[in-house]
């Protein structure tokens, strides 16, 4: 009888188990975003095709000209990339340059989104297969990178670059420039 007592409560006590285990690793705090292991190095040497038939293409080796900027990586099928748009707007207004990377688009497509939303970039290149975005530790779009003289990646913005977002951009950016 104590075999058989012992045959039915061992699974049930195993299952109990599991359950304690597996209940504190899904309320144990987890980070929500993935950083880039990239910030403090250099920008990837990559050249794109232009993704814009308005805006030239992108060579990141342009980037160490002595001036920072902002990297942007979106896509034209991004609803929180047009969310964004007025406050890139807003950066591009007050000095700010801004290259961008368009994510598995076509031009026609990005072309219709900077009519839609504006133009705020002075650079746009198309990574059709997300190789930058994938070099820079990107995890999706939209993000933004502030980049400085030399080239090298200071601070990554993941998502939506919100109102609430400009003043402390700005003062990355100013921190980039020493």
């Amino acid at each position: 009888m104590n075999k058989r007592l012992l045959i039915l409560w061992v699974p049930l006590i195993a299952y109990l188990i599991f359950l304690v285990v597996a209940s504190l690793g899904l309320n144990r705090d987890q980070q929500q975003v993935v950083q880039s292991r990239m910030i403090g190095k250099p920008v990837p040497g990559i050249d794109l095709p232009a993704a814009s038939s308005m805006k030239p293409a992108l060579s990141t080796k342009q980037m160490a000209d002595g001036k920072p900027r902002l990297l942007n990586v979106f896509a034209s099928w991004c609803v929180p990339c047009a969310a964004e748009a007025p406050q890139l707007a807003q950066l591009a207004q007050r000095g700010v340059r801004i290259d961008a990377v368009a994510i598995r688009d076509a031009r026609p497509d990005v072309d219709a989104f900077l009519k839609r939303h504006g133009d705020p970039f002075q650079r746009i290149g198309l990574d059709a297969r997300s190789t930058l975005q994938f070099y820079l530790g990107s995890s999706g779009v939209p993000e933004t990178f502030v980049v400085d003289g030399k080239g090298i990646i200071r601070y990554q913005h993941i998502g939506y670059i919100g109102p609430q977002d400009v003043e402390m951009l700005m003062q990355k950016l100013r921190e980039a420039e020493t």
